[in-house]
């Protein structure tokens, strides 16, 4: 839980693997430092030789030498299990034995998965941890998107779970009552999908028609996925995963052509200038690092998983964002709004011979 400040105020502990980001772990550390200056106290695993000198922000930033790195390795779950002294290990430890309240893992997601499962361990009835990260729409609330790449290969019923989960989210979090769920497909009409979401579609017109937390809307296609006429949106973890780079990749490149348009000429220039404040408002809407990340939820403590690539102030926002859903009691809210729901496994876990190691990308 978090522990009371100097000042009598709550501090929430972040572990922070540091290993893994493409622009280095010092550039993790200086987004712990930003986050700190906001009252996030930080635990840093990493290797503390590189990171050197680093602004503790008066002891909210602490340095556990960690220099052992898992992030590229091909096998993340053997390499999880094996190698104990890994940053990564290390960090979920801290957070499973109570040392910090959260998890961030900028390196790869297959062993910030593979470390939360054997760590943190599973909530229970939940057959898959996945990664839900709330989509900016500029002018409209975030869609909430799962799983972004956390299994990809999942089975129906992990479809459904993960549904209830983003509802759940969306509800806890964003506070929207009975959110709008849509199945990832090449068409609207419940016969289209392969035959995983068609199985998923029938199965979601069944559970939610019986449920307060879920309103189903049905299949949505990827031209309408930031329409607005779905608040939470569900697909398989490589499907979900495509979509959000995608996404991404598309917005970076349309910003691009309107900063090459609005410098083109001399006129250009000048209608640039006049556009510059309304495009970095647009700029700061769609920016990746605005988010954070994403949530992983499903584990019995929250996780927040962003880009490698993301800077300082990404980072920053991923330490935060772990932070506040710490506060609001994101993990707590959620795992109980899908036991209101019904939408929890009932099965004893070992019935599910895939749960342990999920597909990872």
């Amino acid at each position: 839980m978090p522990a009371p400040g100097s000042n009598g105020e709550t501090v929430v502990s972040v572990a922070v693997d540091t290993n893994g980001a493409d622009l280095g772990p010092e550039e993790v550390a200086a987004g712990a430092a930003i986050a700190a200056r906001q009252g996030v106290r930080a635990l840093l695993f990493g290797p503390a030789a590189r990171l050197g000198r680093i602004d503790t922000v008066g002891g909210l930033v602490e340095v556990i030498d960690a220099p052992v790195s898992i992030a590229k390795v091909p096998d993340p779950v053997a390499a999880a299990r094996s190698t104990r002294d890994a940053s990564i290990v290390l960090a979920a430890r801290a957070v499973a034995e109570g040392r910090a309240d959260a998890l961030v893992s900028g390196g790869s997601t297959g062993a910030a998965l593979a470390a939360g499962l054997l760590n943190v361990k599973r909530a229970q009835g939940i057959y898959r941890p996945a990664l839900a990260l709330p989509l900016p729409v500029p002018g409209r609330q975030p869609v909430t998107l799962l799983d972004v790449g956390a299994n990809t290969e999942v089975r129906p019923e992990h479809l459904v779970q993960f549904a209830f989960m983003g509802a759940a989210l969306a509800s806890a979090v964003l506070g929207i009552r009975r959110p709008r769920v849509a199945l990832l497909s090449n068409g609207e009409e419940g016969t289209k999908g392969t035959p995983l979401v068609q199985e998923a579609h029938a199965l979601l017109l069944q559970r939610a028609a019986a449920s307060p937390l879920v309103d189903f809307v049905g299949n949505i296609e990827g031209t309408t996925v930031l329409s607005g006429d779905a608040d939470v949106i569900v697909a398989d973890g490589f499907t979900g995963n495509v979509t959000l780079k995608l996404i991404e990749g598309v917005s970076q490149a349309t910003l691009q052509a309107v900063r090459a348009a609005a410098t083109a000429s001399s006129r250009a220039r000048l209608g640039g200038l006049l556009l510059r404040p309304a495009l970095r408002g647009l700029r700061d809407d769609i920016d990746p690092e605005t988010p954070g990340g994403a949530y992983l939820l499903g584990l019995r403590k929250l996780g927040v998983v962003p880009h490698g690539r993301f800077t300082r102030v990404g980072f920053s926002q991923a330490i935060l964002l772990a932070a506040r859903g710490v506060t609001n009691d994101v993990v707590g809210r959620t795992h109980a709004a899908l036991e209101e729901a019904g939408a929890l496994k009932r099965s004893p876990l070992a019935s599910d011979p895939a749960a342990t190691v999920p597909g990872t990308s």
